[in-house]
């Protein structure tokens, strides 16, 4: 049998990362989303909702619920709080993606293993895939969607992503490159080039 590819795609804020992988699922690919496993991760439930309730404050949590935005709040002006809630979520959520990659592959349910990560390059996770890609697209129009899709402002948009890798740079680590600077069917085809090159 051969080995099932992992894939991650990454990218700035708004660049376009989730319609590429809903591109690559559609032509068969397995996706997962680090910001979703995360998202059930951080429950108060678990064993990593705790660490991150005794990290930041118990008034995180909201309804019962861990609240990502009262937590965004808390940790965007405080780099070292930040870099500590970091230092908890992603092996966590790495460990998680792991457990999906094995299943998917032990039980041969896909041809391509797609992983939207945005932070990939950041924490150092690229060495965890056999490819990467890097969605880019013209940053005012990132920004623009940003704004319109998130409802924070531009600071806001301009705080993430000071946090991050710029896209060019993201994009010259990256094994491939898809340019969003059309509309998002635009770039259906070179998602769809690209996986057939994937899966040969």
């Amino acid at each position: 049998m051969l080995k099932l590819k992992k894939i991650a795609v990454t990218g700035g804020l708004s660049c376009g990362k989730t319609s590429v992988c809903r591109f690559f699922k559609a032509l068969g690919a397995y996706v997962v989303s680090a910001d979703e496993i995360v998202h059930q991760l951080l429950s108060p439930s678990t064993t990593l909702g705790q660490q991150v309730i005794s990290l930041i404050g118990s008034d995180v949590v909201v309804n019962q619920q861990i609240d990502r935005s009262q937590i965004a709040k808390k940790v965007f002006n405080q780099p070292q709080l930040l870099q500590s809630l970091e230092n908890l979520l992603h092996p966590q959520a790495l460990k998680e993606i792991e457990k999906y990659y094995l299943e998917v592959s032990q039980k041969q349910l896909a041809p391509l293993f797609v992983v939207e990560i945005p932070l990939l390059f950041e924490i150092d996770a690229d060495k965890f895939f056999d490819y990467t890609v890097a969605v880019i697209a013209d940053q005012k129009a990132c920004r623009q969607r940003f704004i319109e899709t998130t409802g924070y402002d531009k600071e806001e948009y301009d705080r993430r992503m000071a946090r991050q890798l710029s896209p060019e740079e993201k994009a010259y680590r990256a094994d491939y490159t898809i340019t969003n600077n059309g509309a998002l069917a635009d770039m259906q085809p070179a998602v769809a080039e690209l996986f057939k090159k994937l899966t040969q």
